[in-house]
């Protein structure tokens, strides 16, 4: 969701994720996600999160053959691409800059049958929700997309317009600070949250929420 810019030295300890690619093997595929930490910062790398998640939906709990997915904050697109080779049909989103790389990352990873499989649109949370459909996706993805509260509500109101009401939302993330927990608490009163998965050596939880019933006036 947020780009922020790369300044020489200042995060010595991400050093690992200044490579211009990072390689993966997933749904029988090798995959060579771009990357371009010193244009787009946080947009434009592979984090923990998208591997994890790539993991769960492998793992095969999620039915993704012929659903209708959408990813926020999609970055280098990994997600996206492996719910595409998992047989989804999956529109990749993220802010207007970071657009190109995703592009070129889907173009490069899908094999040529699929690449009708994934789209690429700008997207950013709480504006311009319109121009996607109310309800309109099975599966919603996010990985470590949790992370500026000043973004929260507009999170949640983007999550509760494009999830189905028979859809699951998926979202990968480290819980960090408070403001993760805090963002959890918000969920919990629009969605019914539980946690499917956690990857112990990564320190990544996978959450899936569903859209809570309305309640009806007796």
């Amino acid at each position: 969701m947020a780009l922020v810019p790369y300044t020489q030295n200042s995060v010595p300890a991400l050093s690992k994720l200044h490579s211009s690619s990072a390689h993966f093997r997933f749904a029988n595929h090798d995959l060579r996600v771009a990357q371009d930490w010193r244009q787009l910062g946080v947009a434009a790398v592979v984090w923990d999160a998208a591997v994890v998640l790539c993991v769960y939906l492998e793992m095969g709990q999620v039915d993704l053959k012929g659903k209708a997915a959408i990813e926020l904050g999609a970055g280098t697109g990994l997600v996206g691409i492996v719910a595409a080779l998992l047989g989804a049909k999956v529109t990749l989103t993220d802010r207007e800059p970071a657009l190109d790389l995703l592009s070129a990352n889907v173009k490069a990873n899908l094999p040529p049958d699929l690449q009708g499989s994934a789209v690429v649109s700008e997207l950013t949370w709480g504006e311009g929700l319109e121009r996607y459909p109310t309800g309109g996706f099975d599966l919603v993805l996010g990985a470590d997309i949790v992370y500026l509260e000043s973004t929260f509500v507009q999170l949640l109101q983007t999550l509760e317009h494009l999830c189905s009401d028979c859809g699951a939302v998926l979202l990968a993330c480290r819980i960090r600070y408070q403001r993760d927990t805090d963002f959890l608490s918000m969920m919990k009163q629009r969605f019914t949250v539980q946690e499917v998965f956690y990857h112990q050596e990564r320190d990544i939880h996978v959450y899936k929420a569903s859209k809570l019933s309305p309640k009806m006036d007796l």
